[in-house]
């Protein structure tokens, strides 16, 4: 099991809002992906803040006998102590005001994946030649979606199909989703977290043709942020696989 991750500006964005990182635990591997939001540079700020904090609230709570339930917990835990920090930052200077960031996380082991997310950054999973998107986007368009006031079609175009109705630093407190994906022993996947430079511009049938290549990690997280470019790089991107053969 090999992980890898890369972030691009993209051509037309001031600055790299989003913050990618892979931690390995034994064999295990730990993903992260946030895409920060806000006025100035609050944006960097919440989704730097949001990883730094993540990670030691993540790496402080870990051992190697914990079960699935106990990282479930863990990564939770993690998210609401990101949210907490970035929350009460952005209200000690008007300056941050507004300011929050996406989160998608994914722990990958042997035997399970498990996965939580604030926002509009996804999880994918390649399995058996099928793609299929594990998370649900916490966004304006989603919610009109699942309540059938707009179309798949419409979903691309709606004015308001960028606008968030959950992110880590808004609210004082935040509920991640979470998603368990249990695996068979020794079949091959590719799992993906990436932030909306990618999904918003490419494909899931785009996204599934490069996952499906006889890719390394390293050479995937490339041909995935060329892919977002080549659609006019409109946004940062930012993306994390982990391939298991």
């Amino acid at each position: 099991m090999v992980s890898a991750s890369q972030t691009h500006i993209g051509y037309v964005r001031d600055e790299n809002q989003d913050c990618v990182d892979t931690r390995q635990f034994g064999k295990n591997q730990l993903l992260l992906v946030c895409d920060g939001m806000g006025g100035e540079r609050s944006g960097k700020k919440a989704s730097t803040m949001a990883s730094k904090i993540f990670f030691e609230h993540f790496i402080e709570g870990y051992s190697e006998d914990m079960d699935a339930y106990s990282v479930r917990s863990l990564l939770l835990s993690s998210i609401s102590a990101a949210n907490s920090v970035v929350y009460i930052t952005a209200r000690m200077d008007y300056q941050n005001f507004g300011m929050g960031t996406t989160c998608v996380t994914a722990f990958v082991t042997e035997s399970y994946i498990a996965v939580a997310n604030v926002g509009d950054s996804r999880a994918y999973l390649m399995e058996n030649g099928k793609l299929r998107q594990i998370t649900k986007d916490h966004t304006v368009v989603n919610m009109l979606l699942e309540r059938g006031r707009i179309t798949e079609k419409e979903v691309r175009t709606h004015p308001q199909r960028h606008m968030l109705i959950k992110a880590v630093g808004v609210e004082r407190t935040v509920c991640p989703d979470f998603f368990r994906i249990d695996l068979e022993e020794h079949q091959p996947f590719r799992l993906l977290l990436c932030s909306d430079g990618l999904s918003g511009f490419c494909t899931d049938a785009e996204i599934a043709t490069i996952l499906s290549g006889t890719f390394s990690a390293e050479e995937l997280t490339e041909q995935l942020i060329q892919a977002a470019l080549q659609k006019g790089g409109n946004d940062n991107i930012s993306v994390a696989v982990v391939t298991a053969s």
